[in-house]
């Protein structure tokens, strides 16, 4: 199986969690990291069996991803 980037956010009542280079929305929760993570791998898996292959990007830009804090002024 390929490998996906995927972004974990963490908030106040727990995690959210999404893939990068889907086409369409697939999103997970948990309420820890590893939870957020095994919900978003099986998301992945029922939305490529649901939508094929091609509901990923083949070649996604994204390389990696970066958080950054920034001032308005």
């Amino acid at each position: 199986m390929a490998s996906y980037k995927v972004v974990i956010e963490k908030h106040a009542d727990g995690y959210l969690a999404y893939p990068l280079g889907l086409k369409g929305v697939v999103v997970a929760q948990g309420d820890t990291y590893e939870e957020a993570l095994s919900e978003i791998k099986s998301a992945i898996r029922f939305h490529i069996e649901t939508f094929g292959e091609e509901a990923f990007e083949p070649e996604s830009p994204v390389l990696e991803v970066f958080i950054a804090e920034a001032d308005a002024a």
